[in-house]
């Protein structure tokens, strides 16, 4: 039986977690494990904490992840990769050397059959101002442009530094457990007023999938339809399993993929 897979959120390359080439590994053990049962892969964006294409050069790292990539795609798995905002910076590199489909927003899309919505999760609403006024700059052609324009020595490392510096914020609140509980109720709640809004409009769709939270969760949304929130793979290593009939979250360990 032929099944669809989704993950999220693997923040491959970041420096400010331990073991980055674990990770590595572990991801492409796992994409290793179901390339005999699987047609369709989705990755729902932070798949690498940080990337960016010049015209002629690309950055170093993730060979084994690529090269896994490239190997389901050449077998005939459909692979798409829907950008967060740590990889939003993918152009041509990606989709024509590894043969992905690269999705840039909301992605409505039938799977197995079955009607789905999915989006890393950081857009889907009206963040603060702040929040808006960046990712509409990270989008920006004439901003991109001015960027590639500074040599990688420097650039990658002021990204790396300030992707260091937001996760260290990050994961202080999250030891502040009444404040990081209340930020991510709120977000779950947006996530599924947008859910339920659109289900009202769309009643054919009975999944909703998103990652950038890095929690796991399954919502009902309407009496035939449910919004899943993926996880990660810095902590949970989760993902979900869709076989045309159920979709179901999963952990994955070294051991489940024997």
């Amino acid at each position: 039986m032929k099944k669809a897979y989704f993950l999220s959120d693997t923040h491959l390359g970041a420096s400010y977690f331990p073991d980055s080439r674990d990770r590595e590994r572990r991801v492409v053990a796992f994409l290793d494990s179901i390339k005999e049962d699987a047609s369709e892969i989705y990755l729902l964006g932070d798949i690498l904490d940080y990337w960016y294409e010049y015209r002629y050069v690309v950055p170093r790292g993730f060979i084994r992840f690529f090269g896994k990539l490239a190997e389901l795609s050449d077998s005939g798995i459909k692979i798409t990769w829907i950008i967060g905002n740590h990889d939003i910076w993918i152009f041509d590199y990606i989709p024509s050397e590894l043969g992905v489909t690269v999705i840039d927003g909301t992605y409505a899309t039938e799977v197995l059959g079955t009607k789905m919505l999915m989006a890393h999760g950081d857009g889907v609403w009206q963040h603060n101002r702040r929040f808006r006024t960046l990712r509409s700059l990270f989008r920006n052609r004439i901003c991109q442009f001015l960027f590639a324009g500074i040599h990688p020595r420097w650039t990658v490392a002021f990204a790396n530094a300030w992707s260091r510096h937001s996760r260290m914020s990050d994961m202080q609140r999250t030891e502040q457990d009444l404040q990081h509980r209340t930020k991510i109720d709120r977000n779950l709640t947006e996530l599924l007023k947008f859910c339920k809004s659109y289900a009202a409009e769309n009643p054919e769709y009975r999944y909703f999938l998103f990652g950038h939270l890095h929690i796991i969760a399954d919502e009902k949304v309407t009496p035939n339809s449910r919004m899943i929130i993926l996880g990660d793979w810095i902590s949970n290593f989760s993902y979900a399993e869709f076989d045309g009939t159920d979709m179901r979250i999963k952990k994955f360990t070294v051991d489940s993929a024997k």
